[in-house]
């Protein structure tokens, strides 16, 4: 009977959600849905300094927000929760009372001082990568007012080794990790400890994160052989980097680093689902619009990335400008009104639906509809025009202001109008239309200026154009 497939994301609760680690729970949630597994939300929330209040609830939400529900989480659980550790430690000690009972771990009661200490004896003795001298394992000496943290005793003659999804074989020698600590002197179990013991109660099956886990993956090897337990498919992947091709890391200003900010600016999360799935992994053809459905079926866990792959902010408008294109009117104002002042609302209302579809094809992020619709809210100062506007074009914006007195306001007879004064004054293409542009607009570029005239109106073009011409002194 073939076993069920079963993925998690496991983030601290320190903060927001951030990129890497919305791909990385997208990439499990992607193979644990297109092998109808589970995706688990795991919360490892065992450093109780880092941790914040909100943290757990931001991950959740974020994740939601994309499109990742967890099958499972610390709001919803199954026979394998808690889904927050600090809700395990007694399983955790269990497993650490075994170890010492065994003598496959030991109490350390060294200080900071003295570990410094050995460091730099042995950096003395051209020992380039530094381990614990074992002092404590030799000579342990309780001392007064002295919690010990409990170390696993490394055999340092067996070698890990392990088939990675991503980057094929790798092997990294038990001697180079020396003895790591597995309980913290504050009681709470380190992280590749209590990582170990969950995937193997919680029943991971696979396990996708970052590169920066490898040297760990090593540790938490150790231990399944220890305990004599299958260990999960490892996928290490590559790292995400900015337009310098560097390491996006979290004090990068180039890139909006959580996922919250892509909310606030105006990003669809469908849009922003479909460009982190090609963070990192690729599909077999070139298409670059998927469905989250559609992702889920034909993810590919052979197609990960070998190579660095880079945060294209191009790429990510590109994609959103696809959604945003192809919502109706009811989805577009739902996404769209959020980012409107309320006293432009006011100005606007009337004409909201013309409005939004005017400028629907061009946004890139919602939030620039905010500045985009101030031609409709802000009369005209004319100001920023470097303009020399000749007699022709005086004369073909004083006709156009006489010809609308009693004219009817639609996009048809506008054109014909523009069409004839076109004829009229023999100018055509930007020769006719930029002038017109320049004084009802007060701006060198918009929106389609047949429609913009038309959702003015009659008597809001005339005052304009009248405004217009007395600050020309015409």
């Amino acid at each position: 009977m073939k076993k069920e497939v079963r993925t998690r994301y496991a983030p601290s609760p320190t903060g927001r959600l951030h990129l890497g680690g919305a791909r990385t729970a997208l990439f499990n949630y992607l193979y644990a849905k297109n092998q109808n597994g589970i995706f688990v939300l795991r919360i490892e929330d065992t450093d109780l300094k880092r941790n914040i209040k909100e943290g757990a609830k931001n991950q959740l939400d974020g994740l939601r927000w994309l499109g990742i529900d967890p099958d499972f989480s610390y709001q919803k659980e199954d026979q394998y929760g808690p889904y927050l550790q600090s809700k395990r430690l007694s399983i955790y000690q269990k497993y650490i009372d075994l170890l010492l009972q065994k003598k496959l771990a030991y109490k350390c009661y060294c200080t900071k001082e003295e570990l410094e200490e050995s460091a730099k004896r042995q950096k003395a003795q051209g020992i380039k990568s530094v381990k614990y001298d074992r002092k404590c394992f030799f000579n342990p000496i309780p001392k007064a007012g002295i919690k010990p943290v409990i170390r696993l005793y490394v055999d340092e003659n067996k070698n890990l080794e392990w088939d990675d999804l991503v980057r094929g074989k790798i092997k990294i020698p038990a001697a180079s990790l020396g003895d790591f600590v597995i309980l913290k002197s504050d009681g709470m179990p380190t992280y590749n400890f209590a990582n170990v013991i969950d995937d193997h109660l919680m029943k991971i099956t696979d396990v996708f994160r970052g590169e920066e886990h490898i040297s760990n993956t090593a540790k938490q090897l150790y231990l399944y052989k220890l305990f004599a337990w299958e260990p999960p498919r490892f996928a290490h992947l590559t790292v995400i980097v900015n337009k310098d091709n560097k390491k996006l890391s979290k004090r990068d200003q180039s890139v909006f680093q959580f996922i919250d900010s892509y909310q606030k600016l105006g990003y669809l999360p469908e849009a922003v689902f479909n460009f982190l799935s090609l963070l990192g992994w690729s599909p077999s053809t070139r298409d670059e619009i998927f469905t989250k459905n559609k992702l889920i079926e034909i993810f590919d866990v052979n197609r990960f990335s070998k190579s660095p792959t880079q945060f294209n902010y191009a790429k990510l408008k590109w994609t959103n400008n696809y959604y945003i294109k192809r919502l109706n009117l009811d989805q577009l104002k739902e996404f769209l009104l959020p980012f409107i002042d309320k006293k432009d609302l006011l100005i606007i209302k009337d004409n909201l639906a013309k409005i939004l579809l005017l400028f629907q094809a061009q946004l890139r992020e919602g939030s620039e509809i905010r500045d985009l619709i101030k031609i409709f809210t802000v009369f005209p100062t004319w100001k920023k025009i470097d303009h020399k506007f000749k007699l022709i074009e005086i004369n073909l914006i004083k006709e156009f202001l006489n010809q609308i007195k009693d004219f009817d306001f639609t996009d048809s007879k506008l054109q014909f109008l523009i069409n004839k004064l076109g004829d009229k004054f023999k100018l055509k293409g930007k020769d006719l239309m930029h002038p017109l542009r320049l004084a009802i607009t007060g701006r060198e570029q918009g929106p389609s200026l047949i429609k913009t005239i038309e959702i003015y109106g009659k008597d809001k073009t005339r005052l304009i154009l009248e405004g217009f011409l007395k600050k020309w002194d015409i």
